[in-house]
């Protein structure tokens, strides 16, 4: 993981630091916000929200424990993870797909050759909704995959009552999802990948494919009405 050093002055004057708690320096040296991509020692954090956000309401995880660690040992660029303080607060797990539509080996599979990305969840915690995380996440996540040359698309499977928040993004229903879960219907969302990504001024996701970055958030980014 890659990170922007600015220039520093050969010769620095000496000086005396306070004395400050452990705490209170770990406070000062993590970044308020920002978004980089998962790694396997975020799965705990991961299945944590996603558990209590999924079960609370259907019962059932769109990832497993291991299925987490599975996608973020082989495809940890197609997953992005909000941090505030060093604290996961909302992410998103997906992988490479290289059919048309979704069948239950998508749920499991990574293709790398595939074109498609398939975006497996997307959970917030709960003492971080109603914030518009959510929204705002999934529209890096959709830009940074402008920045992929080989993804073409996105696409994931939801229940119903959801279809709303992912129309707000940008996602098209494509019909039935073919996938059942226990007594859960899903329907199946595409969303269109082309063109450059949108850059914002001063930021630095334009290297976030080649060399994935902590990318801090912004006072615009925050304010994204999706």
């Amino acid at each position: 993981m890659m990170s922007v050093v600015g220039a520093q002055p050969f010769i620095k004057p000496m000086q005396t630091s306070p004395s400050v708690s452990p705490g209170i320096q770990r406070r000062h040296t993590l970044p308020a916000s920002e978004v980089r991509p998962l790694n396997t020692q975020d799965a705990i954090s991961v299945f944590e929200i996603e558990r209590e956000a999924f079960i609370s309401v259907s019962g059932e995880c769109p990832l497993h424990l291991d299925e987490v660690r599975h996608f973020l040992t082989l495809c940890p660029e197609l997953s992005m993870g909000w941090f505030e303080e060093g604290r996961l607060v909302a992410f998103i797990i997906g992988s490479l797909w290289d059919q048309d539509r979704l069948t239950s080996d998508a749920l499991t599979l990574h293709k790398p050759c595939g074109s498609t990305v398939h975006i497996h969840v997307l959970a917030v915690h709960r003492t971080f909704r109603q914030q518009g995380k959510g929204p705002i996440l999934m529209w890096r996540y959709l830009q940074y995959l402008r920045c992929l040359p080989n993804v073409r698309r996105a696409v994931l499977m939801c229940e119903d009552f959801l279809i709303p928040f992912y129309r707000k993004s940008g996602f098209k229903v494509l019909g039935r999802c073919a996938i059942t879960v226990a007594n859960l219907t899903f329907t199946e969302m595409w969303y269109p990948i082309s063109g450059h990504a949108y850059m914002r001024r001063n930021s630095e996701a334009i290297r976030f494919p080649q060399h994935p970055l902590t990318l801090p958030l912004t006072k615009t980014d925050e304010q994204v009405d999706l």
